[in-house]
């Protein structure tokens, strides 16, 4: 087998602009929770939060390679999205990796597919790099451990945030701050140094998840100077524009500042390494924003948009805008192309790697202009009987068409313990809480004690109330999603259109949701099974 596997990466490298003779070190920085949220996004004719976040890393990454102006998520959820990444499919092909907290044991008696299924890192590993993984990232196996890295520091991963908010004054805080830093830092360095200690191009994925819930309350100002006053205007037109939810995406900014500042220290390691122009650069996240309607668990596009840029000086033209459609399910056949290996037939991601080596802005083939997206089961206690809410999606140029399979159930979990107002702020009780799809978040706490308040009132029966079974938004005109075009009669013919073409996907990749498989064990555990299981100990949100 690994002769074969010899002889085919010997036969395709050199087959693109990109596979050198010496191939290109990768450097995959994949941030928690990170939705499409960098100033390089920022639009003078659009007012976004892109106007107020600062990402001077982020941005150096798309100024000197290539921005993606329509990346979205295959599912907003991380585990799934991370299984879909990892094997180039969709989420729910993935067996275990189909939902969040999928466990094998779970599958006990079950055929469980994900264990076997190839996943793009191992392939690179085994073709000649050297593969290592960080914080929260991607199923595959390290390669093995050097003498080298043995010899070196190893320091604790801290969260931004709540680390750095609970400094006892000014000395404490630099301390703290440089403490966090340490961990990319010399994670980075360490993958260099081993790397080159065994002559090997690397493959490193590092998952930062200081953008995931909790967060300290307020820090988005108190550590960044971002003044939830500055967001006025700016939040989408479905959230209320009311201060708790302006300190709340403050705070979610300035874990975004963290992400980049991180991302920062490791493109220094890789400068004073001399590294830094022999790697492939690429950024992106898992799903958007948490805890805020319409964001975290679904298929609008606050949800599952997302940002993405690579860089790689010499191979990768600099200052490019790129509008083809690409999901992060296309990452892992497209860094096996850029490897110079063959991506396997069974991998439902196309590569994006001509998009890469055009020197073209805009559109590069004006055929890529739609992703399909997803979701099932997010919490496990959401829904009685545990039960998912299933939703399919396809996004393109002009519009967002959604397929809601079971209107009767509540798409953010059901409003249980609604007036236990401990809950909803609180991140350690959200298996208490009302909406468990919904993050625990000022934003929630907020419509929840506000509910019988008009605004808030409209906005939970707009994005936390039941749906119907179809939704249609012309999203040129409409890119908050406010007005559903379904039974509109002028959209007849491109509901069927969407509707044809996202049924086609689901077909042809045998989506268990056809069946209602998603409904049943070991999709979904019994209900005494779960409740039998402890919560993981949750920091709490201050």
């Amino acid at each position: 087998m690994k002769s074969l596997l010899a002889l085919l990466v010997a036969l395709t490298i050199g087959q693109t602009s990109l596979a050198a003779s010496a191939r290109p070190n990768i450097l995959f920085f994949f941030v928690d929770d990170w939705g499409r949220y960098a100033s390089i996004y920022a639009d003078p004719q659009q007012p976004s939060l892109n106007d107020i976040v600062k990402t001077p890393n982020f941005d150096r990454i798309g100024r000197e390679g290539v921005v993606f102006e329509n990346a979205f998520v295959p599912v907003s959820s991380c585990g799934p999205c991370r299984a879909s990444l990892a094997t180039g499919r969709y989420f729910w092909n993935c067996g275990s990796g189909a939902f969040l907290n999928g466990k094998a044991s779970d599958w006990t008696g079950h055929e469980n597919p994900f264990p076997a299924m190839t996943k793009f890192p191992d392939l690179l590993r085994e073709s000649g790099y050297f593969a290592r993984k960080q914080v929260k990232t991607i199923s595959f196996v390290d390669s093995k451990q050097t003498p080298i890295e043995n010899s070196m520091p190893r320091v604790k991963y801290q969260r931004y945030g709540l680390y750095v908010s609970e400094a006892k004054d000014d000395a404490d805080r630099a301390k703290r701050i440089e403490e966090t830093l340490k961990h990319p830092r010399y994670e980075m360095r360490r993958v260099v140094e081993a790397a080159l200690s065994v002559e090997q191009p690397f493959f490193f994925i590092y998952g930062t998840i200081n953008v995931h819930r909790p967060y300290k309350a307020d820090s988005g100002q108190k550590l960044w100077g971002i003044n939830p006053a500055s967001l006025r205007g700016r939040l989408p037109k479905f959230i209320p524009d009311v201060e708790d939810a302006r300190r709340d995406f403050a705070d979610y900014l300035g874990e975004v500042q963290a992400a980049d500042a991180m991302l920062g220290v490791m493109l220094d390691e890789l400068e004073k390494a001399g590294q830094l122009d022999n790697t492939l650069v690429i950024i992106s996240g898992d799903n958007g924003i948490p805890g805020v309607p319409r964001g975290k668990t679904n298929c609008y596009d606050l949800s599952a948009r997302a940002p993405m840029m690579v860089r790689l000086p010499g191979k990768v033209q600099a200052g490019r805008r790129v509008k083809d459609f690409v999901s992060v399910m296309d990452v892992g056949p497209t860094l096996l192309e850029v490897a110079g290996l063959p991506v396997p037939a069974d991998m439902n991601g196309c590569s994006f790697l001509a998009q890469l080596t055009s020197p073209k802005s805009g559109w590069i083939d004006e055929k890529r202009d739609w992703v399909v997206v997803g979701r099932e089961l997010h919490f496990p206690t959401a829904r009685d009987g545990n039960l998912p809410f299933p939703m399919r999606a396809i996004r393109t140029k002009e519009h967002l068409y959604i397929h809601n399979f079971k209107p009767d159930r509540w798409p953010y979990g059901a409003p249980y313990n609604l007036d236990d107002k401990s809950t909803a702020g609180d991140y350690e009780k959200l298996e208490e809480a009302p909406y468990r799809d919904l993050d625990a978040s000022l934003t929630k706490s907020w419509l929840i004690d506000n509910r019988s308040a008009t605004d808030a009132k409209d906005a939970i029966e707009l994005t936390l109330g039941k749906r119907p079974p179809e939704e249609l938004y012309a999203i040129k005109n409409d890119p908050d999603s406010l007005y559903n075009l379904e039974g509109d009669s002028n959209a007849e013919n491109t509901l069927e259109e969407l509707r044809t073409r996202l049924d086609t996907v689901m077909q042809e990749t045998n989506d268990p949701r056809l069946t209602d498989a998603f409904d049943n064990p070991p999709y979904v555990v019994d209900p005494a099974k779960v409740s039998a299981q402890k919560p993981k100990s949750r920091k709490k949100q201050k």
